[in-house]
């Protein structure tokens, strides 16, 4: 594999243009199509097997006014609100689209806050964009020039997402600065940005038309672009720091390429596929909104993936020597082929293996203890930014009514139980108000507002509680069961999830270093690193010290779609890491049978691309945990954390300290595996580059 991508990169770097070309036609093909056939995001949370689900489908099917999505408005002032101004406010939201029912206005004790509860013939999904809150905004009008405070909760309007793009802005700032610092040349760093920026315009246009051909979530393409921009500038950065360690050895810029990309370009290509690999596992969740971030991430990581082997040779044979820092280009300094301080540290923790390996994992374990606390919950108005109107909306509707307004129960059930369930309903501990019975034909519908919110581990146990304890027929339902049922199969899920990820991982390094000792101890660093990364989240966003310092107003669950979207992504890039570290470390072993000083070499030599690499990851991931929606929010911060704890305890103490503990047993490989496993040449103890008509052999 490796001459085959040698051969690429060397051709690439011999017609940069033409590369260029090709890249730039595909680019604008894929913009073009997406814009002429792409379709739009649209969030599919129905998931088949939940006991929700059983009350939604009778709705439907018996009572479709009351089956769709629900809203809020809520009006409050300094006085009473006036009954002639609700009047006027109840019509303006019956004539919207879609509304199937507007309730009567609710006023608070004082009078002066009114709920209005909206209710729509068409699920949340249905609405695009911000034109369900345009519509509210119209109707509502007359209140806010009234000088009324206008806010709108529920399910409509909190499900909007509007995107930024300062996250993307901060972490291409932040990656930009660290890679001159770390390159010592504009054009060095300037590339990794500009191939990542490409292959990255590629995948977004790839998503769009994904969207045309399958339902693909509105926070989808984030995650893709978060997660494509980071190991896009990574990719491009390993293949550049070896084109520059080759051009320092005397190579030519385009041998130097095509050396890069056979080595560094072969790590990229097995990291990519592991990431590629750990992606399927989100189909496991058996939740459509996680097929989609797959779907999304894996064509978003694809495209950034060929973009690295293919563009960043074409750049470098067309940037010559000038990715070499300008002194040393004019021979001002001498060039540092060798991080002397890595290799210090290397060395240090290669004769202190016990020592050190202990102290890594107990620090592992310490940041993973928190997780034993976790507590999960989708995301709700309740942790937003102020500034926002659901936020508005929901402190307002928890302040007049009682907490539990924010999150009503909804019972589905056949007309004649509606009396006696109504009875019994009030005498339930937790249960503040129960609403009269709704009914359409054979069908009724029974609102019972709980003592507490939605977030609230009390109102899971009251939803339990009556699911338990109502009779046969009567289906508990609306937005707190759905949640709730949410949680719970996701929690479920994680387990299976996690096997399959860390088997296909296992499977995938074995045939690529043909070590089983390397491959089984990496996913237990892994799941050490993934672990501490979510005792780091549940630090933060449940407790309201933590919360304070990412912008919440308070803590609150750990939004229930991070764990397994956070362990799918984490595992395949920490594989990216654990790929270009032992193969260096495989191909000094093999040249020199020296199994403790290939580590501390092979750990020098790539620890400083490695931190590097990271911080790029930490900045580009930092600059998303700045974004408002909660989901994204705790995913970029946990993934910061993750690569930041992955990049320094892992691979730079508990890696090193565990191979040289193992020695020669970290290769060791029974006779009948090698029998079985296939040859995957991913470096080879040469390489040969085609110069015009002869051959270069290029020793490494």
């Amino acid at each position: 594999m490796s001459r085959l991508l040698g051969r690429l990169g060397g051709a690439a770097a011999a017609h940069p243009w033409r590369t260029l070309a090709v890249w730039l036609v595909a680019l604008v093909a894929a913009t073009g199509l997406s814009t002429a056939a792409g379709g739009t995001t649209h969030d599919d949370y129905d998931v088949p097997g939940i006991p929700s689900q059983e009350g939604t489908a009778f709705l439907e099917e018996h009572f479709p006014a009351m089956a769709g999505a629900g809203s809020r408005v809520v009006v409050h002032g300094d006085g009473r609100v006036p009954s002639d101004l609700l009047a006027t406010l109840t019509d303006r939201l019956t004539a919207m689209p879609d509304v199937s029912r507007v309730a009567p206005p609710r006023l608070s004790a004082d009078g002066d806050t009114a709920l209005i509860e909206v209710r729509y013939s068409v699920p949340v999904t249905d609405f695009t964009g911000s034109e369900a809150v345009d519509a509210f905004t119209e109707a509502a009008a007359p209140a806010g020039q009234a000088g009324f405070t206008v806010a709108f909760g529920g399910e409509v309007p909190e499900n909007v997402s509007a995107p930024s793009g300062t996250a993307e802005v901060v972490g291409i700032v932040a990656a930009l600065l660290i890679l001159i610092a770390g390159l010592g040349s504009l054009v060095a760093a300037g590339l990794p940005i500009l191939v990542a920026l490409m292959g990255l315009g590629v995948g977004t246009a790839l998503v769009t038309l994904l969207a045309a051909l399958t339902e693909i979530s509105t926070i989808a393409p984030t995650i893709a672009t978060m997660v494509g921009l980071g190991v896009g500038i990574d990719y491009a950065l390993f293949l550049v720091s070896r084109h520059v360690e080759a051009l320092r050895a005397g190579l030519s810029p385009r041998e130097a390429a095509a050396h890069a990309t056979a080595t560094a370009g072969s790590s990229v290509l097995m990291a990519g596929l592991t990431v590629l690999v750990s992606l399927f596992g989100l189909n496991l969740s058996t939740l459509p909104v996680y097929a989609s971030f797959a779907y999304a991430t894996f064509a978003t990581v694809g495209a950034v993936m060929i973009a690295s082997i293919t563009l960043v040779p074409a750049m470098l044979g067309l940037a010559g020597r000038r990715v070499l820092p300008r002194r040393e280009r004019l021979g001002l300094v001498k060039p540092v082929v060798r991080a002397p301080r890595t290799a210090r540290w290397a060395a240090w923790v290669g004769e202190r293996p016990v020592r050190s390996a202990l102290v890594a994992v107990v620090v592992l374990l310490a940041l993973a203890a928190p997780t034993l606390g976790m507590r999960t919950w989708p995301q709700d108005a309740g942790t937003q930014p102020e500034s926002k109107t659901t936020r508005v909306a929901y402190d307002l509707v928890a302040a007049e009514f009682g907490p539990g307004a924010n999150g009503p129960i909804v019972l589905a059930m056949d007309a004649s139980l509606a009396p006696g369930v109504a009875a019994r309903l009030a005498a339930v501990p937790g249960v503040t108000a129960v609403a009269p019975p709704v009914t359409q034909g054979q069908a009724a519908v029974i609102t019972v507002e709980p003592a507490t919110g939605p977030q609230d581990e009390r109102t899971t146990e009251l939803v339990r509680h009556l699911r338990a304890t109502l009779p046969d027929g009567v289906m508990v339902t609306g937005v707190v069961a759905v949640f709730g049922d949410i949680s719970d199969r996701l929690a479920e899920r994680l387990w299976v999830v996690v096997a399959f990820v860390v088997a296909l991982s296992l499977l995938l390094l074995t045939v690529l270093f043909r070590a089983p000792v390397v491959a089984l101890k990496a996913a237990v660093m892994n799941l050490l690193s993934v672990g501490a990364a979510y005792g780091v989240i549940t630090a933060v966003f449940q407790t309201d010290a933590g919360a304070a310092l990412v912008g919440l107003p308070h803590g609150g669950a750990v939004s229930s779609w991070v764990p397994i979207l956070m362990f799918t992504v984490l595992f395949g890039l920490s594989m990216d890491y654990e790929v270009f570290l032992l193969s260096r470390i495989r191909e000094d072993y093999l040249a020199t049978g020296d199994a403790k000083g290939s580590v501390i070499r092979g750990l020098s030599s790539t620890g400083r691309v490695i931190s590097s690499a990271a911080a790029i990851m930490v900045a580009v991931f930092v600059g998303f945990a700045l974004d408002p929606d909660v989901t994204v929010k705790t995913t970029g911060v946990g993934m910061a954390a993750a690569v930041l704890i992955d990049a320094t305890l892992v691979r730079l103490v508990l890696v090193p300290a565990t191979m040289a503990l193992l020695g020669r047993a970290n290769w060791w490989l029974p006779r009948w595996v090698d029998r079985l496993l296939p040859e995957v040449r991913h470096h080879d103890a040469a390489l040969i580059v085609s110069r015009s008509n002869e051959s270069v052999l290029i020793n490494k």
